[in-house]
């Protein structure tokens, strides 16, 4: 039994798409036995892009269904089957990412129509979905619309199938998933990591942590674990049967919580802002160690464009004015600012320069009293690492709203 899916995104950044447009055909083998097609309210923005390739407009998306009100659908006519795409993987992780939005795990057999054509129908000019199935005579209606490219899926895996006599191609399809039990590994642990910056968990199957740590990008990190050859990671490739994670957001954010767990992460600073000839420069520290810069950054890159935002600002021409923007000693203020996921803020509680607590609210929250804070407050222990560096990046970039402290 087979469900037969397309879907069509919103064009958004990756992992952060919504699914607009979705087919599914449950196909027996022989013929068509359900099937669910519906646009869907993305609940943002469609880019232009995607509009046009699409032709499916945010007008036309307004009154359909948002995603959970489809997903029970959704799970029930794909259910007991193998899902079948044109490139699955895009389909299955827009479903996974659009149900784990909603606090459940969707996970299915998955089988993909491109590797099955490539082995079945060598020496084809193209394998995108309009070329190929067009080389084949397969009609193709309504082009980059979940309808009409599921359909031509669906004839195109009727095609692969009748090709495929003595069952050769998707046994040994199923056994090569099967003999890589270790790739396989690999992609179940890491198909749904954020490539955000956060603290990673690696557990073994007691649920026991064997190792964490704090990360830029939790996806990359974990990959290239279980891609090194190094001695060092061959207990954890072994051993880990999950990978959890907690993000962190902002730089602003990771120390905050890395002081506040008392751990010490020591960090490298190889560069410098420096004012030299009435001009902001950024170089390698060690060049003139009895100068001090103004600022220290992780790279060259990070520098320069710190740079160009000071360039945009007549004042900062002017180096006293600038050291005195970023400058927060002796201030008592409450700085909000980006929390670590979509609808969350934060604060920072400020006083006589040093930061003393933080804490997240959702955007709904009202904090307007010192009272309130506190019960969503987290102190920091007073052998914080020095954070003023992190937060003069911020003040520059004005990453915070700054606020006197509420009473």
């Amino acid at each position: 039994m087979y469900s037969i899916i397309d879907i069509e995104s919103n064009g958004a950044g990756y992992r952060k798409e919504c699914i607009i447009d979705v087919a599914i055909y449950r196909y027996d083998g022989q013929k068509i036995i359900d099937q669910f097609i519906s646009l869907v309210n993305p609940e943002s923005d469609i880019t232009p892009f995607v509009q046009k390739l699409t032709s499916i407009t945010p007008k036309m998306v307004k009154t359909a269904p948002k995603f959970h009100e489809i997903a029970r659908r959704i799970i029930e006519i794909t259910q007991n089957t193998t899902l079948v795409g044109h490139n699955i993987d895009f389909d299955y992780r827009m479903l996974r990412q659009s149900f784990s939005r909603l606090g459940y795990d969707f996970k299915i057999n998955t089988l993909d129509t491109i590797p099955l054509a490539k082995k079945l129908i060598p020496d084809e000019v193209s394998y995108s979905l309009g070329k190929l199935v067009k080389s084949l005579g397969i009609p193709l209606t309504n082009h980059h619309r979940a309808e009409g490219d599921a359909r031509a899926t669906l004839e195109l895996f009727r095609l692969l199938i009748s090709k495929d006599t003595e069952n050769e191609i998707i046994q040994k399809q199923h056994e090569e998933t099967n003999s890589k039990s270790y790739i396989n590994k690999i992609k179940q642990l890491t198909q749904d990591l954020p490539n955000e910056k956060g603290f990673v968990y690696f557990q073994n199957e007691a649920g026991k942590i064997i190792f964490s740590d704090h990360v830029q990008d939790i996806n990359k990190f974990s990959k290239k674990v279980f891609n090194s050859k190094s001695k060092k990671w061959e207990i954890i490739q072994n051993d880990v049967e999950q990978i959890n994670f907690e993000l962190t957001g902002t730089d602003v954010i990771a120390k905050l919580i890395l002081n506040s767990k008392n751990i010490k992460k020591r960090e490298v600073f190889p560069y410098g802002l420096y004012f030299r000839n009435n001009k902001y420069i950024v170089e390698k520290n060690k060049l003139n160690k009895a100068e001090k810069p103004i600022l220290k950054f992780r790279s060259f890159t990070q520098g320069t464009k710190a740079v160009q935002f000071i360039s945009l600002k007549e004042e900062y021409n002017d180096v006293d004015v600038f050291m005195k923007k970023i400058d927060f000693r002796k201030r008592n203020e409450l700085w909000l600012g980006q929390g670590r996921k979509l609808g969350e803020k934060m604060f920072l509680i400020i006083e006589n320069g040093k930061v003393i607590s933080y804490g997240f609210y959702e955007l709904f929250t009202q904090i307007q009293t010192l009272n309130k804070l506190s019960k969503l407050k987290i102190d920091l222990p007073l052998s914080s690492t020095d954070l003023n560096n992190e937060l003069q990046l911020a003040l520059l970039r004005g990453d915070f709203e700054t606020l006197p402290l509420p009473k």
